[in-house]
């Protein structure tokens, strides 16, 4: 196998072990509410929205220390472990504690921070400047059709289904822990890339010898210059503006799990059908994924042949989820988010429409998979010899965002949460153009971006 083709193929692992543990991960994530709210009369008293606030607290915290365990451990082993710690977090449901569901939030906080760093490094590692954007779309496209089966799941599994009994709950989690599991030993196929010997020949037994006396150093300085190296990312010029169009896909992210449920529920509620049922929002997760995969999948097939930079996939993106925005805006009582259970007593611009809800699903997945890919890959591009404190930093301000936007959409109407996103979408696009000029121009002139 020729050094390209091993590269493609571990990329190819990437996603397809990324997809079987995230088909594990938000179908869980999908049915734990409901899950949860058939267990209130037992013992366990844990709450979903508790749970999710503690992983993502944890998870932005984590991020600052993961480029160091990264640079220690690995990427391959940063990833297994990781998986099997999201194994655990779906496993608690099988025979579900309050105790054991915190304590597994706090666990898979860790694991997601160190996931999504080691993911960065092991993206960009097996890439170059010219197929970091393809890699960036088909890893993409691979992760993202989890959502399509989780989704599919639940629609034709759980139409209707407002309590789920013991013996379907342990059955579900047990197929789901295994699915996980699955994807956690898939990064063992990841093989280690050719790298070709800069000087040409190979290492003498005296450099051998001397690496092997300076282990131990190595090993405690990796950990340091790693913290070192994303500290001084954060304050560079290029981090800076490319963590504004980061806080937007961090705040798009809950719009998205938001909008993921609310169609289900708020067209529901004002049609007076299916209340609270599951089924909807599956079908609202299953159109979400094929905007990503189709997104996915096509920005990584023009990549290797685009004249013209990212940025038009990124103003692709933009355009897509104003349309969305505006279509969300007619179809939704201002109250939507925040609606109690009951039913909102506020009326749309427009008679509510589940096919405009779906095509909004779909426009939010399709925008979120440009500005996801084309982030990932200028990423990788800029930061190919400190990815992992790139990603790291990447990560970090995308989940503090998310958590924010989490927070604040639990009291803002939606014409304000709206124009939120509208607001970061246009200064988080306009930043990535100025990086994304300024890198094409330094390429043109034949110089390294990053020796600048």
């Amino acid at each position: 196998m020729s050094p390209e083709s091993k590269k493609l193929f571990n990329i190819v692992i990437l996603g397809v072990a990324f997809m079987f543990m995230f088909t594990a991960f938000q179908t869980c994530g999908n049915v734990a509410q409901t899950v949860i709210r058939s267990l209130n009369s037992t013992d366990f008293h844990g709450s979903g929205y508790t749970s999710m606030a503690i992983i993502y607290g944890v998870f932005s915290a984590s991020n600052l220390i993961t480029p160091s365990v990264v640079a220690v451990v690995g990427p391959q082993l940063s990833m297994f472990a990781s998986g099997l710690f999201y194994s655990m977090y779906i496993a608690v449901f099988i025979q579900p504690f309050t105790w054991s569901f915190y304590t597994a939030s706090v666990f898979l906080g860790v694991a997601a921070a160190v996931l999504w760093t080691a993911q960065g490094n092991c993206l960009t590692i097996n890439s170059d400047e010219h197929t970091i954007g393809r890699n960036s779309g088909i890893f993409w496209a691979l992760l993202q059709s989890s959502l399509f089966f989780g989704n599919l799941y639940i629609y034709f599994a759980w139409q209707g289904k407002t309590h789920i009994s013991e013996s379907d709950r342990r059955t579900v989690f047990i197929a789901l822990t295994v699915i996980s599991l699955i994807g956690a030993v898939l990064f063992f196929l990841i093989r280690k890339p050719d790298v070709e010997n800069v000087l040409g020949e190979e290492e003498s037994s005296d450099d051998q010898d001397l690496e092997t006396n300076a282990s131990t150093q190595t090993t405690m300085t990796k950990a340091a210059d790693a913290f070192r190296k994303s500290v001084k990312l954060c304050v560079t010029k290029e981090m800076l503006l490319l963590s504004v169009t980061t806080a937007y896909t961090g705040n798009a992210s809950a719009t998205w799990v938001f909008y993921a449920g609310v169609p289900g529920l708020t067209i529901s509620l004002l049609l007076s059908s299916f209340l609270s049922s599951p089924f909807l929002i599956g079908l609202s997760g299953i159109f979400i994924g094929i905007g990503e995969i189709l997104g996915g999948s096509l920005f990584g097939l023009l990549s290797k042949n685009s004249r013209f930079g990212r940025n038009p996939v990124v103003l692709l993106g933009i355009l897509v989820h104003f349309v969305a925005f505006y279509l969300i805006f007619l179809n939704m009582p201002a109250d939507a988010p925040i609606a109690p259970v009951e039913g909102t007593s506020s009326s749309a611009y427009i008679k509510p429409s589940k096919e405009v809800a779906i095509l909004c699903s779909f426009l939010l997945g399709l925008g979120d998979s440009c500005f996801n890919t084309q982030l990932l890959s200028i990423l990788g591009f800029l930061y190919a010899e400190d990815s992992a404190p790139a990603f790291a930093i990447f990560k970090f301000v995308q989940s503090i965002c998310a958590a924010v936007a989490f927070f604040y959409s639990n009291y803002l109407l939606l014409h304000w949460q709206l124009l939120v996103m509208v607001t970061f979408g246009f200064f988080g696009t306009l930043a990535f153009f100025t990086v994304e000029w300024d890198a094409a121009a330094i390429v043109a002139r034949g110089s390294d971006y990053r020796s600048i």
